[in-house]
């Protein structure tokens, strides 16, 4: 976590499942994550709720088809408005993900990895640069769970995401389960991943469960956060310290009680294993 970007603590994806409810109980959440692209119209029910929520909670932009590692030409469209929502929310920071999700004219609406090359490096970095130039702020990246490699790659997913941070000033999401996804998937050691990225850019963690088939695992967002995640969670907050964590969900809803009670899990375990640190230091 940079110095100039303070901890925002423990937060929630905001779903409209849970619309109705966050707004009746205003819930012990520190900040909700949004979705950007469900949020780029004109007006609705989405914008309502979104603006009344944003009232009470510092909210921040997390999407889903930027695209930033595509072969096409960015689309300024949606950039403007991004950029556009972004001056409506005021959110304390702007997300997406390390991959391609677009053809020339079409959106897979699936998050695809990239061949981990120089060529691509350099092509994300440029493409990064370019949004940042737009949003006048970093912009901050996500790595992906993957369930395939390409025969060209010349680094690792982790060094690939410290030299594009280098390159371009952009900043990192870290998503624990997702590294634990592509440990199982890809037979890597997941602190390998995490202890080589750039401490000092990691700006926001992501908690999720997956749904584990014994031979490969999926990034589902649909389980409760698995033990050898929290572990793995737990090891991270040793190193990093204190980074702003959300847990996601976006399917098979539980009721909001039993979210918020595996946001206080987060809390708990957080604020126990930086006080250990803090001891130990």
């Amino acid at each position: 976590m940079t110095p100039e970007s303070p901890c925002l603590g423990y937060g929630l994806g905001l779903r409209s499942h849970y619309y109705e409810a966050i707004l009746a109980r205003r819930p012990a959440v520190d900040w909700f994550e949004i979705v950007s692209e469900n949020y780029l119209v004109d007006g609705g029910k989405a914008l309502y709720y979104l603006d009344a929520i944003g009232e009470h909670y510092p909210l921040v932009m997390h999407g889903v088809s930027l695209s930033i590692g595509g072969p096409h030409a960015l689309d300024q469209d949606y950039l403007q408005r991004l950029k556009q929502l972004a001056q409506r929310v005021q959110p304390a920071w702007i997300s997406d993900h390390l991959c391609w999700s677009r053809g020339n004219a079409h959106q897979l609406h699936d998050l695809l990895p990239l061949p981990y090359s120089e060529e691509s490096l350099q092509h994300v970095a440029a493409r990064v640069r370019q949004v940042q130039d737009v949003l006048e702020r970093p912009l901050v990246l996500e790595n992906v769970s993957s369930y395939l490699r390409t025969t060209c790659d010349e680094f690792s997913e982790w060094e690939f995401l410290a030299r594009l941070s280098e390159l371009s000033g952009c900043e990192l999401l870290l998503d624990v389960n997702n590294v634990y996804v592509s440990a199982r998937n890809h037979g890597f050691d997941p602190w390998q991943f995490i202890s080589a990225l750039p401490a000092q850019r990691v700006r926001q963690i992501h908690l999720a469960g997956h749904t584990d088939y014994g031979n490969y695992v999926i990034d589902t967002h649909d389980h409760p956060i698995s033990d050898p995640v929290w572990a793995l969670y737990q090891r991270t907050l040793e190193w990093l310290g204190p980074v702003a964590t959300m847990i996601e969900r976006d399917d098979h809803f539980p009721p909001f009680e039993e979210l918020l009670a595996e946001l206080c899990k987060a809390r708990a375990l957080g604020q126990s294993t930086l006080q250990r640190s803090a001891r130990c230091a």
